[in-house]
Order: structure tokens, then C-alpha cells, then sequence
């Protein structure tokens, strides 16, 4: 036994004094009992330290890929199946000094070079998901036809992102689906989409033009919805409007959190069964924090974070 438990042990012995009665011993603590305390003070600090390089580990957040189809008769690059991701979403969720992977397909039947990795994989080491805009989701992905050709969407690219949502919402993980994304949470949850606004709502407001990431409209929080607790101070707010396709019917177990200020159109949904599960129709990495005009989404982010690391226990 080391001298520091062999002094535990005997200071345990040293009698005390006892005011008018002389030296009475203190009460004794057995060797066994001694040896336990010094183990679980010992345990104690062990998981202290344990949960403090939990807390500090930097979070790491996946997310989806776009995804390039090879184009008939190209050459070079343009023949090839290539997935990458736009700069300014993995820079905006970076700017919380978080780290970004960006989350190829699987593919486990390749001829080339199977692989027994899964996406349940990515779910399992990941902290959080953020499915990124791009293409249409295909209508025949919530069960309709496409009205006309150039609608028809990215069906390759649902099914793989249908997956990878599942599987972070099955491990506990938050996601945060922007444009694109956030219409494939609602048609993840049984919803349907307006195929394109101008031609289904034609009462709507401009929601996309040759502006795009400056083309801006008003929204504005539902009251009691988690967006209108994040920014409590602004019942509406401006924000970039690049899409064409909306939520139309809601998915089940999903809330609306953000309508376009004018026709109602829905811009923010929220899965209520779940810490955060939340699709943005509009572009938060477009919006410079800080800005006068635009709303800075900030806390949006923040909170996406704080769930990831909420998952950690």
C-alpha cells in the first residue's frame, strides 16, 4: 500500500480529546473501508476529468453532399460522378470553430472497391447533420409525377439523404436541413411540395429570380414556435429567398416556424419529436452576422450546436 493510504489508515487511529473525560479514540475505519474511499475519490476524479475532455472535444458535424451526374458524351471530370459541397456552408458552420466532413454516398455493392461502411457509420461518430441546398427532390419521391421535365428533380441523390436522415435522427442527432434540405425533412415525414410556386400558388410572391442570393422577402415567427424564442425581439425578419419549390402539405409530427411574410408560404419547419430537427427554406450561410438588414442566424446555429453537444451523455 502506498505511504499516502498507509497515513490515511493511521490518522484514522489518533485518539482525540475529549473535554472533561479525558482521551477517547476516534472512531476507527477499517482498512477495507479506507482502501474504498480512497478508490472512489480517486473514481471521481477520473470521471471528471473524462467528462471534461468530453465537453471540450471539438464537435464534429457531417454534411450531405451534392452530388454531379456524369453528362452524356462528356469527357474528363464532366464524365465522371463527383460530390462536393459549397463553400460557404462548410465556412459558416466552421465559424463556431467546429469541424466539417462532408459525407460521401455509399455505395456497398461497388465492383471497384466495396466497402462495409454505412452511413449508420457517420450517424454513429458524428455530432449533427446539415443536409445543404441544390437540386429539386424528385415528386416521385413523395409519390407524384414530375408536371413537367425540368422538375423532375435528383431522385439518386433522395434516396441517399432520405437515408442519411433517418439514420442521425435514429441515433439522437440533430439535423439542419437548408432549402433543399429542409424540403426533404418534410417529404421525409410524409409531406408534399409545391413542384414550383409561381405555377401551383400563383397568388405567391416572387420567391427565386436571377438575383439569387440577394433576391430578399419578410418572414415572420409563428408565436410560440422555437424561432420566435431565439429572436424574440424580432416578430419578422428579412431573409434571402432562392427557391422555386416549397413545403405544401406539412409531414407528420412537424410544426411550421417561419412563413414568408406575404402569401404564407412556409420558410422554417420543425420536427416537434426531436431536440432539433429543423428545415431552413431560406439561406442562413448567405446572411454576414451582424448585418442591419438581414437576420443574423447566429443563434439558429448556436442552438443546432448546443443539441450536438447535448448527444455527448
Amino acid at each position: 500500500m502506498s505511504e499516502e493510504n498507509d497515513s490515511l489508515i493511521k490518522s484514522a487511529a489518533v485518539p482525540t480529546v475529549d473535554a472533561g473525560h479525558g482521551f477517547t479514540p476516534r472512531t476507527q475505519e477499517t482498512p477495507w473501508a479506507t482502501a474504498t474511499r480512497i478508490v472512489s475519490a480517486r473514481m471521481r476524479a477520473l470521471s471528471d476529468r473524462v467528462l471534461r475532455r468530453i465537453t471540450q472535444r471539438t464537435l464534429k458535424i457531417g454534411v450531405s453532399a451534392r452530388i454531379f451526374h456524369p453528362e452524356p458524351g462528356a469527357k474528363g471530370l464532366r464524365s465522371k460522378t463527383l460530390q462536393y459541397l459549397e463553400e460557404s456552408i462548410a465556412q459558416w458552420v466552421m465559424s463556431r470553430d467546429v469541424l466539417v466532413f462532408m459525407i460521401p454516398t455509399v455505395n456497398a455493392s461497388g465492383m471497384l472497391h466495396p466497402s462495409n461502411i454505412r452511413l449508420r457509420d457517420y450517424a454513429k461518430h458524428l455530432d449533427g447533420l446539415v443536409l445543404q441546398g441544390g437540386a429539386d427532390v424528385s415528386p416521385q419521391t413523395y409519390s407524384e409525377n414530375a408536371t413537367r421535365p425540368e422538375w423532375s428533380g435528383d431522385r439518386a441523390r433522395d434516396v441517399y439523404e432520405l437515408e442519411l436522415l433517418h439514420e442521425f435522427v435514429e441515433a439522437g442527432k440533430p439535423v439542419l436541413g437548408i432549402c433543399r434540405g429542409c424540403q426533404l425533412i418534410n417529404v421525409a415525414f410524409g409531406g408534399t411540395l409545391y413542384q414550383d410556386i409561381a405555377s401551383d400558388v400563383p397568388t405567391a410572391i416572387e420567391h427565386v429570380n436571377d438575383l439569387y442570393d440577394s433576391h430578399y422577402h419578410l418572414i415572420h415567427f409563428p408565436l410560440g414556435s422555437s424561432l420566435s424564442r431565439l429572436f424574440p425581439s424580432r416578430p419578422e425578419a428579412l431573409v434571402n429567398s432562392i427557391h422555386h419549390q416549397a413545403v405544401k402539405d406539412l409531414g407528420r409530427d412537424l410544426v411550421v416556424e417561419a412563413v414568408s411574410g406575404k402569401d404564407n408560404i412556409v420558410e422554417a419547419i420543425r420536427y416537434r419529436k426531436a431536440r432539433f430537427v429543423m428545415g431552413l427554406q431560406w439561406h442562413p450561410e448567405f446572411h454576414r452576422p451582424g448585418s442591419g438588414d438581414l437576420l443574423d442566424c447566429t443563434p439558429i446555429l448556436d442552438d443546432f450546436l448546443a443539441a450536438a453537444r447535448e448527444t455527448r451523455f
